[in-house]
């Protein structure tokens, strides 16, 4: 006969030991709980206050201090568990194939912990971001932000494509530049602070400005691009250009006190930017921030967003801005939306 075992149907003797564990404890509680009660029950003197002597306090001490242990031992529990789950969440991840390759080390799975534990993200999704290029146009009030989200969240591949230089004006909003960079390219300076907050990405600084003799061959080489651009033109060849290249476009814009924000990706069937507006407004309607001034925080809600709107792109989490724009008013403290369709005959998209 084969010797009794955890196959066997009967449970084991770790088993058995907890069970018998659970039933002492449970009569002691029992056994607690009648001398409390006959003790605020009874006369003093009479029942079994009498033999075993004092009053209900200090009982009631030592139950608070049993239950405390027991309440502690479970949340102790409850943390181990956790932390199993979580090593077990990332020892699944399985290899990269982003810019830098391989599979992730232990540092990086400790950096991108947060997002693997994320049921929308997990490690497939932190996988993604790895494998991720994404194009950022502008390093100034909108791009700032979001290159330090981008490379915070682990994005693989990240480019910036600007012509300009750090001016001391610009570290009013600009908050990837700082006072000694002054002087400097902006891509230049922009990929300092990108190494510096996560040497585990790429980084791709094109010093110049974009326009239809290199915007397509540049935006080619990226799966998803941010446009912070602050000039009409250039918004208008992004566009054109991402539609033509089935590239999704996330763009954002501002005023003093108010920023603006979509999805734009007709191949997927929303609308493109020119669906939305058409044409540029005429000269001076609406005034650069260098005339017009802007508040300092605004850049930084707004870049935050296209660049959370982009990790929800790659990652598939979540519904994206694609067919909505969302409208913020920083004076009111108050966000809108408004739905936006493809225009029939649109010429940058053809209507999706």
């Amino acid at each position: 006969m084969a010797a009794a075992g955890p196959t066997d149907g009967r449970p084991g003797p770790g088993r058995r030991l907890r069970a018998g564990l659970r039933a002492v404890l449970a009569a002691a509680g029992l056994a607690w709980g009648a001398m409390v009660l006959a003790r605020l029950a009874l006369p003093p003197g009479t029942g079994p206050g009498a033999a075993t002597g004092g009053a209900a306090l200090p009982w009631l001490l030592l139950g608070g201090l049993a239950a405390a242990t027991a309440a502690y031992r479970a949340g102790l529990s409850r943390l181990r568990a956790r932390a199993k789950a979580l090593a077990t969440a990332a020892a699944a991840v399985p290899p990269a194939t982003g810019a830098l390759g391989g599979a992730f080390g232990a540092a990086e799975l400790d950096r991108y912990a947060r997002h693997i534990m994320l049921r929308e993200i997990g490690g497939p999704g932190q996988r993604r971001l790895r494998a991720a290029r994404i194009l950022v146009i502008g390093a100034g009030g909108l791009g700032s932000p979001a290159l330090l989200y981008l490379a915070a969240a682990g994005v693989g591949t990240i480019g910036v494509v600007d012509d300009d230089t750090v001016e001391n004006s610009n570290l009013q909003r600009q908050i990837i530049h700082a006072d000694g960079r002054i002087g400097m390219a902006k891509v230049a300076s922009a990929g300092i602070a990108v190494r510096a907050l996560n040497p585990f990405v790429a980084f791709r600084g094109h010093r110049l400005r974009l326009d239809p003799g290199n915007a397509a061959g540049l935006i080619a080489d990226y799966d998803l691009v941010l446009d912070g651009s602050d000039n009409f033109a250039t918004r208008y060849l992004v566009n054109r250009t991402c539609a033509a290249l089935a590239r999704p476009l996330v763009a954002a814009a501002m005023t003093p006190w108010e920023g603006q924000i979509s999805l734009y990706h007709p191949a997927a069937g929303s609308p493109c930017y020119e669906c939305v507006f058409p044409e540029a407004p005429a000269p001076g309607l609406v005034p650069a921030c260098a005339e017009a001034g802007i508040v300092a925080p605004l850049p930084g809600v707004m870049g935050a967003m296209m660049a959370l709107e982009a990790v929800k792109v790659v990652t598939g989490a979540g519904r994206t801005l694609a067919g909505r724009m969302l409208l913020y008013d920083a004076l009111e403290a108050e966000w809108r939306e408004v739905a936006i369709a493809p225009r029939p005959g649109c010429p940058a998209c053809g209507g999706g």
